[in-house]
This record gives C-alpha cells, sequence and structure tokens, in this order.
C-alpha cells in the first residue's frame, strides 16, 4: 500500500518519477481498496443500516467488477449516502499537474494546458496533491441542466482575453463532467435529465469522447460513474434512454428496511436530538415503535401513494417532534423531565402529512384524517405485543381481563385526556378507570411508575381499535366513552373538521 505521507512531499514531476510512484485508474483504485478493507475486515459503508445481505454485496460486487453504477429505488433509501461513502475507497491523495483545471495525471495529461506545460517544462512540471474529500462531484438532475453545464462550452470572455480564436482548445471552458476526471461524478435522479441531455453521456461512458460546439476532443476520461433514480420517475417525469441505461454496468435496488428494528437503529442514528432536550425528555421504547409502525403503515395504506414510497425521514422527523412534544408539554407545566405519552403522537402527524404522497382516496379524505387513521392501525398493530389479542377472548367472560374496565366505560362513564395536561393530571384521569392500573401490573411486573401510567393510557387507546371502548378525537386531546354511547352522539360534519382528525371511531 502506497504510503502517501512520505509521498505528498514531492513537488516536480521528476521526483515523481523518481519516488517509483505509479497511478492508476479511478477504478482501479476502489477496487484495490475495497479489496484492502474486506481482507481486513472493515465496513465498507459505514451508517448504512439493513443492506448487509442485499444492497452493499452488489455494490461491492459492481466496484469489483469496475462497473459504472445506478442506485434504482424510492425516495430516503440512502442511495446518495450509498454514493458519497465510494469516496472513502479512493486513494488518500493522487499527484495532479500544478493549475490544470482537469485534475490531469503528471503521466499522462490530458487538458491543453497541461501537455503544453510537460512539453514545455519536462521534468521540471510543478505537481501538488488532491485529497480524496476533492474528487468528488455531484449534480441534481433536473429540466434546465444544460450540455454545457455537464460537457462544457466555447468561452468567449476567455477568446478576446488570450485573443484566441474560436478553433482553438484553449477557448473552452470543460463542464463538471470533465472537471470529474480521476473521481467519482454522481447524477441523482438521472430520468429528470432531458433526453437530449443524456445522449451527450453516450461516448463518455464508452468511448471517451466528448463534443462541444463541434470539437471532436479525444478525452479518455477516467471517471467513477454513479446515478441514482426513483422507479416513479420513469412514468411520472421522464425515463432514462435505452442506449445510457445499457452503458450503465450494473444496476443496484435498494429497498426500505424489513423490520421494525432495522427501521429503529436508523432512525436513532439519524435523529438530531439536541442535548439539552434529551436531559429532560425520556422516549418510552413503546412510543418509538409506534413511530416506526406508522411508516411501516404508511408504506401498505390504501390511501398512499404505493408507487411514490415513504422515507425513511419520516420516522426521523417523527421521533424529532416526539421529543419536542413531550419536552413542550415538560416547558408549559414548569416539570423538571417529561415520560413519552400515545397522545404525544399529536406532534408526529405534522411530519407524516409533509412526507406522504396521499392518492385520490386520500385526498378526500384529507391528510390530517389519514394520519390519524394511520396512528390508529399503528396501535393495533403494536397493541398484541404488550397485551393480550382482545379478538381472542370472549367479551363478557369473567377470565376476560378488560371487562372491568369496558364495564365501568358501559356505565355511562367517559374519560378526557387531554394531551398537553401536568404529569399529575394525567396520572389522576386514568387512576378514574378501575381495574386499568390492576390489569397493567398483572402483565407488566417490576416497571416504573411512569412506564405504568403510560401503558394505562395504551391499553385505552388499544381497546379502542379493538372497537371494545368508543374513541373521539377532542380540540387538544382524546375522550374515551362506551362505544355505543360514541356512536348515538357522533359530532357533525361541520364539527368534525374543526379540530385535529375530528371524530374517529372504529
Amino acid at each position: 500500500m502506497t504510503d502517501f505521507n512520505k509521498l505528498t512531499h514531492i513537488s516536480t514531476l521528476g521526483e515523481l518519477k523518481a519516488s517509483g510512484y505509479r497511478p492508476r485508474s479511478v477504478k482501479d483504485e476502489l477496487r484495490a481498496n475495497l479489496i484492502l478493507k474486506m481482507k481486513r475486515g472493515e465496513a465498507v459503508f459505514q451508517g448504512i443500516i439493513g443492506y448487509d445481505q442485499s444492497v452493499i454485496p452488489d455494490m461491492q460486487r459492481a466496484i469489483l467488477s469496475r462497473h459504472n453504477i445506478i442506485l434504482l429505488g424510492l425516495r430516503g433509501q440512502a442511495k446518495t449516502r450509498i454514493a458519497r461513502q465510494l469516496v472513502e475507497l479512493l486513494d488518500e491523495y493522487i499527484p495532479v499537474i500544478k493549475g490544470s483545471e482537469l485534475n490531469d495525471d503528471p503521466f499522462n495529461p490530458l487538458s491543453r494546458f497541461a501537455r503544453d506545460l510537460v512539453a514545455e517544462q519536462g521534468d521540471d512540471t510543478p505537481i501538488e496533491w488532491v485529497h480524496r474529500s476533492e474528487r468528488y462531484a455531484e449534480k441534481l438532475a433536473t429540466p434546465d441542466v444544460t450540455v454545457a453545464d455537464l460537457i462544457g462550452d466555447v468561452d468567449p470572455i476567455k477568446a478576446a482575453t488570450l485573443k484566441l480564436p474560436y478553433s482553438d482548445e484553449r477557448v473552452l471552458h470543460y463542464g463538471i463532467v470533465p472537471r470529474s476526471h480521476r473521481g467519482i461524478f454522481v447524477i441523482n435522479e438521472l430520468p429528470d435529465l432531458q433526453p437530449r441531455i443524456q445522449v451527450a453521456l453516450f461516448n463518455i461512458l464508452q468511448e471517451g469522447d466528448i463534443q462541444i460546439r463541434g470539437f471532436k476532443l479525444r478525452l479518455p476520461l477516467d471517471i467513477q460513474f454513479v446515478f441514482t433514480a426513483n422507479p416513479e420517475d420513469y412514468t411520472n417525469r421522464g425515463s432514462i434512454v435505452t442506449p445510457l441505461k445499457d452503458r450503465i454496468e450494473s444496476q443496484i435496488l435498494t429497498h426500505y428496511p424489513k423490520s421494525r428494528e432495522i427501521s429503529k437503529q436508523i432512525t436513532h442514528q439519524e435523529a438530531r436530538i439536541p442535548a439539552d432536550q434529551q436531559a429532560v425528555v425520556e422516549i418510552d421504547p413503546l412510543v418509538g415503535d409506534l413511530v416506526e409502525q406508522l411508516a411501516i403503515e404508511a408504506r401498505q395504506s390504501e390511501y398512499v401513494d404505493e408507487k411514490s414510497g415513504v422515507s425513511a425521514r419520516l420516522t426521523i422527523s417523527g421521533y424529532e417532534n416526539l421529543h419536542s412534544a413531550c419536552e413542550r408539554r415538560v416547558i408549559l407545566n414548569r416539570e423538571k423531565k417529561g415520560y413519552s405519552r400515545v397522545g404525544d403522537l399529536i406532534g408526529v402527524i405534522p411530519a407524516l402529512t409533509g412526507k406522504v404522497e396521499l392518492v385520490y382516496e386520500g385526498e378526500q379524505e384529507g391528510p390530517a384524517m389519514v394520519a390519524q387513521k394511520l396512528i390508529s392501525k399503528a396501535v393495533r398493530a403494536v397493541f398484541g405485543e404488550y397485551f393480550p389479542n382482545p379478538e381472542k377472548l370472549k367479551r363478557n367472560s369473567p377470565d376476560n381481563p378488560y371487562r372491568e374496565i369496558t364495564r365501568w366505560f358501559g356505565r355511562g362513564n367517559s374519560l378526557d385526556l387531554l394531551n398537553d395536561v401536568s404529569e399529575a393530571e394525567y396520572r389522576k384521569q386514568l387512576d378514574q378507570v378501575p381495574g386499568l392500573k390492576k390489569l397493567v401490573k398483572q402483565y407488566h411486573k417490576g416497571i416504573s411508575e411512569e412506564k405504568q401510567y403510560l401503558l394505562m393510557e395504551f391499553v385505552l387507546h388499544g381497546l379502542a381499535e379493538y372497537s371494545l371502548l368508543g374513541k373521539q378525537g377532542l380540540e387538544a386531546g382524546t375522550q374515551f366513552k362506551d362505544l355505543l354511547s360514541g356512536m348515538l352522539n357522533m359530532p357533525s360534519e361541520e364539527e368534525d373538521d374543526e379540530d385535529w382528525g375530528g371524530y374517529y371511531e372504529n
């Protein structure tokens, strides 16, 4: 392995020759450094969770094959992050001819400037060392991207300043692709690039030819190309033209987390929670699981556009909002610490509604109502992990653990649980329901008092989702009552529209 610390003091071409340094292509760099990391057992794509048996092995195979790559997947599947981490597989430093626009290799200069300089100064040609972090370029494909942006154009100011005719190669201003020579170049959302612009990439990928305003330049560019695309774009906004797609050797499919646990790891890694917020807020794993389940339910929902996808950013933003909802309650009640509640999920709704594309039926329901329904489905999905499934119990059986609770509500009692009440008031309200605390103690022994009250609240939400209780959205909280009485007192449509999600009944 090359010791770059011993080489970076070299400043001329002659010294570089004497050192025994031999350049290699960018794809050979990636391949050799990947092999070295794999033999050492080092992580190749750090912080990329859930792809150990799918995307990462595919990426490794593509790099070993020296392929250009397209990462194909829905939004929020770490495509760009994977591309950016390829930089870590480059050599730490490479030598370039000093002042060259194209990171010219001192042993094989491409640009007219570099060729002239080597011809004039020979072994005294000055060189400099470029760090791998400077060898990465990225472009978001948008309809306004031009051939000049990517490939280059004639620069009339340069022609006038140097007093050169337009037929002279030195009047060219190179675009981002030639300037990525000996590096990694990424185009995000490739289908959004106009077909005529995609055509300009054909020869670069295969033959190394580029054309600028009639100049036919033979520039064997040394570039690792990585493209990203969303399958939705193929039909909604554009497509990858077939000849270009044919020239991209490896197509790698990304995916969403395959389990809630993997999704949770991603969320905890990516969420940015301020230290002062962490000091006053404690998020119970149950509530964290509900946030993760929200994304799972959204991806399966009939109201959400499946082709658009549900980004992992939903759970990240939701988890951050969950902390803030709890912190806000602590501040309002002048308390020292706060423990998460199921009611705090109201704070996750803004993160949810902004990150899902609704189909026609979802638009008819409205984003807030869809969000409420997804929360309900998440509660129902998680409830069975903590308490017996009510559907498998006989409702009026003496052995039914929920019988005492539902009977209390059946006698006409109701419970208004507001989102921002103090901890003391929160516990006082829950303590009204006979049998609720006893049920929690029966199935969860040795838990903290905070967790106990959270589970008491969770039982009420769970029973409502299994149609054993009625649940109605209030302006600032939730009302639990007997299911039948709730159905007989349904609010009007006008009342329904006034609060978050209005009346939601199972």
